[in-house]
């Protein structure tokens, strides 16, 4: 996120959305393949985390919170981006287990091989799912985050986007072949499976912009966006940011409260008190160093900024980080 200085920063006319999706990162921390023989039924509970779940071998079902039942056929990919309470099941309205039931090894690294349902099941009847649990580089409030919707499919995406099936094409044989450093791969393709599918959403499958989105995409505010959540710690005065948009200070704050809905001033605090929660949670910083990197004087006034926006204390969420 620190590639761009506010003074060079000039991202091309209507392209602020890909300016942001090159500060964009998931990280995984956790790579599983699954061997579920049938009949089996397992229910996920809701995480900050997202899931990506690649299906390989036998088709099965996914229901997200009380939504209906999809069908998953062998070659689909499927990320849930906000880490929505979901099923998984090879055939709908089967009881469902929890995950923790099945059995776990480790395979090498942090990618666990994961073993459940009938244990005499024929092996034609065998599901294989490849599941990578994601972290973004992105608070959950970040408006890109917001828009997302609950599930994104790989095969609805693939018109747009033509290395979305050699993608899924890759992982399939590493599946398949189960060869020495296939789970290694498959993790790291994941990854990959995942950055695609959220930049073709965005590109292509994201329908007709309104309110952010909207805003984003249009050519002077786009830039000025794009600046912001690039560099949520650069001291954005009105001034800067005029200078990004290219026009007179009182033109620019006009502009920019028709366009988005707020001041410019209220729309950087939002961006960095999301930020600041981001490096309490996910990186561990402490409250202090926080508040010096965000150029407040005191801790206590940054606190009292982080919880006029998020609504709590910095300090609720730098313990939850070390609980």
């Amino acid at each position: 996120m620190h590639d761009h200085s506010s003074k060079s920063f000039e991202p091309k006319a209507g392209d602020a959305l890909t300016e942001m999706l090159r500060g964009l990162r998931l990280d995984g921390v956790d790579y599983s393949r699954y061997r579920m023989a049938e009949p089996w039924s397992l229910a996920f509970p809701a995480q900050p985390a997202a899931r990506l779940y690649f299906v390989s071998h036998v088709g099965c079902y996914l229901r997200c919170g009380d939504g209906p039942w999809m069908a998953l056929r062998p070659g689909d990919g499927i990320l849930l981006p906000h880490g929505t309470a979901h099923r998984l099941a090879s055939t709908p309205d089967l009881p469902p287990a929890e995950p923790e039931s099945c059995r776990r090894a480790p395979i090498c690294g942090n990618v666990y091989a994961v073993d459940g349902g009938a244990p005499d099941a024929a092996d034609g009847s065998v599901a294989t799912l490849f599941c990578a649990i994601l972290h973004f580089n992105m608070d959950p409030m970040h408006p890109l985050m917001r828009l997302m919707p609950e599930v994104m499919r790989t095969w609805d995406l693939a018109q747009y986007e033509p290395a979305l099936p050699h993608l899924m094409e890759a992982m399939a044989r590493e599946a398949e072949l189960d060869r020495v450093g296939a789970a290694g791969i498959l993790a790291r393709l994941a990854d990959v499976l995942a950055a695609s599918l959220i930049r073709t959403w965005v590109e292509r499958g994201c329908g007709e912009p309104t309110g952010w989105l909207a805003a984003v995409r249009e050519p002077d505010v786009g830039r000025v966006l794009a600046a912001i959540h690039l560099k949520p710690d650069e001291d954005w005065t009105v001034e800067a940011l005029a200078q990004v948009m290219g026009a007179s200070r009182s033109g620019f704050a006009k502009r920019f409260a028709d366009v988005v809905g707020e001041t410019p001033a209220r729309y950087v605090l939002g961006v960095r008190m999301h930020q600041a929660r981001l490096w309490l949670e996910r990186d561990r910083m402490r409250v202090t160093t926080v508040a010096e990197r965000l150029g407040y004087e005191s801790e206590a006034a940054f606190s009292r900024a982080f919880k006029r926006v998020v609504g709590a204390p910095p300090s609720r969420f730098r313990a939850a980080a070390e609980a």
